[in-house]
């Protein structure tokens, strides 16, 4: 899980979810709890689908 997900790149990341922003990475306090709850499990699916794909090369869940 990455906010600047061109470090994760430069540093050989093989498997990069994209995440909010710098100060909330995988949140946003602008929104509604219950939205911000559901922002937040998806991510987290999202990154648990990534860890247990087979990648080759640099993949963007």
């Amino acid at each position: 899980m990455s906010t600047i997900t061109t470090i994760s790149e430069s540093v050989g990341a093989n498997r990069i979810v994209p995440t909010i922003a710098i100060p909330y990475p995988v949140g946003n306090p602008n929104l509604s709890k219950v939205v911000e709850e559901d922002l937040r499990e998806k991510l987290v699916r999202r990154a648990i689908t990534a860890l247990g794909t087979e990648v080759e090369e640099t993949t963007y869940f």
